[in-house]
């Protein structure tokens, strides 16, 4: 596993040090951080298409990043993949995640959305990422809860359209060497493990389809996030460290009422505020071999951003495994050949 690395996303503004690529990663590297993930909807730190364009630009951010002391761990598309799927009851507050353009216009919204994908399936490739994070988007989500009753046919058909529009999308990213990594999150389609193998049915079981894995979503959802290691890890190939906490009352519980982030029984917090046990979760991903970056996503209902990205390197690396490459007896080992272990077990005569 590497890291620690920073989400930047919740933290680009127009206030220095976080409105440049040059002095972000300055503050980031500062902090103990040896990765950036870049959300690519912001042209203060990239221009996607041309990164998709020109490996001397790519080369450009990447040297920028270098002389500050860090690295791109994955770009992320996340505001674009919603806008693969938008349910029509939800155009109107999505359309700000698109430019103006092509607000008011869902068919041209989704078809740049689409375009932004695959050119970020060739951006990452040059920039040596083997992942990217994005999100699902949704057609389905108004009828997670089966009231009123749901049309036999809907769900099937929902995930077989959900296939559709991404499989091609997959198969850019195939082409491109690069795995697509759907972040579990409610309010997507693809926010559990049953709907993510129900998506895998409707791609085909496409190798390129995989998880960025936060745990902190599960713990909303009250799902177990350890056992969802156990599941799923051939197809964890990124990592969100963020923590959350769940504590239900006479009032309220999952649904959360509709209330603000601050009075739901479910919230995100800075790491080491919640309830995750990432020594766990970090012990079972070195366990089963993960080697991608564990990067930050800072949201917290209490706590400064600022506050919460410093203390999130030294947790993280706090919590990080250097694998094992011997076992831990092998001090006491007895050279046992096939004879000897023949005449332990009585075989031999």
């Amino acid at each position: 596993m590497k890291g620690p690395a920073i989400f930047l996303a919740q933290f680009v503004s127009d206030e220095s040090p976080f409105n440049s690529l040059d002095a972000i990663t300055k503050w980031a590297a500062s902090l103990g951080y040896k990765g950036v993930q870049i959300p690519t909807t912001d042209s203060r730190l990239i221009d996607l298409a041309r990164a998709a364009e020109s490996q001397d630009y790519v080369d450009e951010i990447k040297g920028i990043c270098a002389a500050n002391g860090v690295e791109v761990t994955e770009l992320s598309t996340h505001l674009q993949g919603q806008l693969v799927a938008v349910n029509p009851a939800y155009d109107r507050l999505f359309d700000g995640f698109a430019p103006s353009a092509y607000r008011g216009n869902p068919a041209a919204r989704q078809e740049w959305a689409i375009d932004q994908l695959n050119l970020a399936a060739v951006a990452s490739r040059r920039f040596g990422c083997t992942s990217h994070a994005t999100f699902s988007g949704a057609l389905m989500w108004h009828m997670v809860y089966p009231w009123p009753q749901r049309p036999a046919g809907l769900v099937a058909e929902g995930f077989a359209e959900l296939g559709r529009r991404w499989r091609p999308i997959l198969d850019a990213f195939e082409e491109n060497g690069v795995d697509l990594c759907y972040e579990l999150h409610a309010g997507e389609d693809l926010h559990d493990g049953v709907t993510f193998e129900r998506f895998l049915d409707a791609v085909g079981q496409h190798p390129r389809a995989n998880i960025l894995y936060d745990p902190s979503h599960f713990v909303l959802q009250q799902l177990d996030y350890l056992a969802f290691i156990d599941i799923y890890h051939e197809r964890i190939r990124a990592f969100h460290v963020k923590d959350a906490e769940f504590r239900p009352n006479g009032r309220a519980g999952v649904y959360g009422s509709y209330a603000d982030w601050v009075d739901r029984p479910g919230r995100f917090r800075s790491l080491g505020d919640g309830q995750i046990d990432f020594g766990a979760i970090i012990s079972k991903l070195t366990q089963y071999g993960y080697d991608g970056w564990a990067v930050l996503e800072w949201e917290c209902v209490l706590k400064h951003p600022e506050q919460g990205a410093a203390e999130g390197a030294p947790f993280i690396a706090r919590h990080m495994i250097r694998k094992a490459d011997k076992a831990f007896d092998d001090f006491a080992a007895s050279g046992v050949d096939e004879t000897l272990i023949g005449q332990i077990l009585g075989t031999t005569r």
